[in-house]
């Protein structure tokens, strides 16, 4: 608790240099239950200059010297594991069991992809009588989002470190208190000071100031399109680089030759994973016509099987969605789905029966779904999925592919070349067949509004380095 109101600046716990705090609210209860400290451009002044300040000496360190590094951070954070999962399950109203299996995890498996990516990543590699060199970009800005507090912090301080760059973190300021955590974990594991840095606050009043900051070479951004593109538009004034992972609406392609009841229920679970609040969430679910109706039975059995209530019991699937914002926006969206025509499949408007307080969502799936409506063009961002038919494979590629978005694909089908012909035409930076298990080694990003960059392993190490051609090295 006692790090709540400071942030970490110079390997160092400090208090801000203008003193405000804001609540952070339990979404289970709608009740602060503790607060943060609020930063200004003067704290973010002090943390990029104390990154500054340790590039120098940290970008020359060695790849051995970062990689004990790298190991010391993952081993202490799993003493802190238990800890971290238990402020997710405040601060986002995380099942507790899922803020272990999954919030949790994702960071403990970010740090452990990096280091073994940068185990065999080869940093100059000789051309003739070129040496090309890969050197750290510098002071970093790292803006992460509230919905994978831990996996996006790891995805990107991880590969930072590992690159030998410096970094000034900015948690969201909705899910705040696991990245004091990790920044604990950080201090532990003997970070040399400077190298590591995190300063809470809004994204207008640190964010942005962190993106325009002269002295960051690079922004690292997670959060919404509008948002990212805020960040892009003040760092351009700079010319730093800019690494974006921004919203998504990814179609899930079922295929005639699917096994269509195990894929009609597992892009249902797919879909609320995380409670509906993931950027890549397959949320909508694209069907042969002539069997829409049956997806629809299949899909309400699913959906209705979701056991959703308190965060804190290890048997709830479904929490609150994060925050007051969040519920009356999808809230508008389910009553815009109803108003456009869409069948009421499974829940609808209102909190569950029995739930009267809380921000919760009643597991929500809609029918007969057509192109156009707001609930098939916007990221809902939370437990609603939309079905939709199709006629033939082509149209479902070109129903996949409307969308200003491009993170994610997925395709169902029990013929893995099927599945895969389709899965070349599906404009998105990560398309998975058949529901694969997570792979931390894939590059993660978008196309299109969707963003820009690579995350995970060395697609993210890369994204933090300069390339440097010295000509005329010599053999």
């Amino acid at each position: 608790m006692s790090n709540h109101l400071k942030f970490y600046i110079d390997g160092k716990w400090v208090d801000p240099v203008k003193p405000a705090v804001l609540d952070v609210i339990d979404p289970s209860t709608e009740e602060a239950y503790t607060q943060i400290s609020v930063g200004s451009a003067a704290d973010v002044n002090l943390a990029v200059a104390a990154a500054k300040a340790a590039f120098p000496s940290f970008s020359v360190t060695t790849k051995a010297e970062r990689l004990t590094l790298l190991r010391r951070i993952l081993e202490v954070y799993n003493e802190r594991y238990e800890d971290i999962a238990q402020a997710i399950s405040y601060e986002m109203g995380a099942p507790i069991t899922w803020a272990r299996e999954a919030q949790a995890y994702a960071g403990q498996g970010h740090m452990e992809a990096t280091i073994k990516a940068f185990e065999n990543y080869e940093l100059t590699e000789r051309r003739g009588t070129t040496m090309v060199v890969k050197e750290p970009i510098g002071v970093c800005a790292l803006i992460t989002p509230w919905n994978w507090p831990l996996n996006q912090i790891v995805c990107k301080v991880a590969p930072a470190i590992a690159a030998g760059c410096t970094v000034v973190l900015k948690p969201s300021e909705i899910a705040p208190i696991s990245g004091i955590i990790f920044s604990e974990v950080m201090h532990a594991a003997g970070t040399p000071k400077g190298v590591y840095n995190m300063v809470n606050g809004t994204g207008p009043d640190v964010g942005q100031v962190m993106a325009g900051h002269p002295d960051v070479d690079m922004v690292s951004f997670t959060g919404s399109t509008r948002a990212g593109t805020i960040v892009a538009e003040t760092a351009a004034k700079t010319v730093k680089r800019v690494s974006q992972e921004l919203g998504g609406k990814s179609a899930n392609i079922i295929l005639p030759d699917a096994d269509f009841e195990k894929a009609v229920r597992k892009g249902v679970n797919a879909c609320f994973g995380n409670t509906g609040q993931s950027c890549d969430a397959p949320t909508r679910m694209l069907v042969p016509a002539a069997r829409h109706d049956e997806a629809l039975e299949i899909a309400k059995k699913a959906a209705e099987a979701h056991n959703t209530g308190d965060p804190r019991s290890e048997e709830t699937q479904l929490g609150p969605v994060v925050s007051e914002i969040q519920f009356n926006k999808i809230q508008g969206l389910i009553e815009a789905g109803i108003k456009e025509g869409a069948t009421l499949v499974a829940g609808g408007p209102g909190r569950p029966e029995h739930l009267n307080r809380g921000y919760y969502i009643r597991p929500t799936v809609f029918g007969h779904v057509k192109p156009g409506m707001r609930i098939e063009k916007e990221e809902i961002f939370g437990p609603v999925l939309s079905v939709i038919s199709y006629e033939t494979e082509d149209e479902a590629v070109d129903i996949a592919n409307d969308t200003l978005y491009g993170l994610a694909g997925y395709v169902q089908s029990e013929n893995i070349d099927h599945a895969r012909a389709i899965a070349s035409r599906i404009r998105a930076g990560q398309v998975s067949i058949n529901y694969p298990d997570w792979d931390l080694y894939a590059p993660f990003g978008g196309y299109k509004q969707s963003g820009n960059g690579r995350e995970y392993a060395d697609w993210a190490i890369h994204d933090f380095l300069e390339i440097k051609g010295i000509i005329g090295y010599g053999e």
